[in-house]
């Protein structure tokens, strides 16, 4: 299992449990989505997607989020994912939802129309990233949508979501989205 660190906030510092299947999110891209969307924060509505450790999601709520459901399909993950929301104290402004996100997002549009700020942080070139946006397309109201994906990986046309600004880092990029 590998560890991560809370980089803001209420828990800066404190360690969170990874397991080892996940790609986690670079200390340094973290930094950089949070600075990117730092005003957004405090008390947002935040949906973590394809959450594995929960380490945005959890970032968020260090930083003042006022809750964030966590959606990922990993049963080793979510448990994991559960022991760090305990340990943080964060667990009564978290909801964790096992399942397909693709399928999750369709199935709750009105959780997704409500969001301030949605993290997507898939496999890396994996087609669901695509999948997922054009879903998010259509049900966003006013969220700001970051998606963290390979620099290999080209975003898909969208209607409704513009790319706001990206950062590169390494093989990594972040765009960020708004409607």
């Amino acid at each position: 299992m590998s560890r991560l660190r809370v980089a803001g906030g209420e828990a800066r510092g404190r360690r969170l449990k990874a397991p080892k299947n996940i790609r986690p999110t670079q200390g340094v891209v973290k930094q950089a989505i949070f600075n990117m969307v730092a005003a957004r924060i405090e008390g947002a509505t935040v949906l973590d997607l394809f959450a594995g450790s929960g380490a945005l999601g959890i970032e968020a709520l260090s930083r003042g989020a006022a809750s964030v459901t966590f959606v990922d399909q990993q049963p080793r993950g979510l448990a994991i994912l559960r022991q760090n929301l305990d340990a943080l104290g964060f667990s009564e402004r978290a909801r964790v939802v096992r399942g397909d996100v693709v399928r999750w997002l369709e199935a709750s549009p009105d959780v997704v129309g409500s969001a301030d700020l949605i993290f997507l942080d898939p496999p890396y070139e994996d087609i669901v990233l695509d999948r997922a946006l054009r879903v998010l397309d259509r049900e966003v109201r006013s969220a700001t949508v970051l998606a963290e994906h390979s620099r290999r990986q080209m975003l898909p046309q969208l209607e409704r979501l513009r790319v706001d600004r990206e950062r590169r880092h390494g093989d990594t990029i972040v765009t960020v989205l708004a409607v």
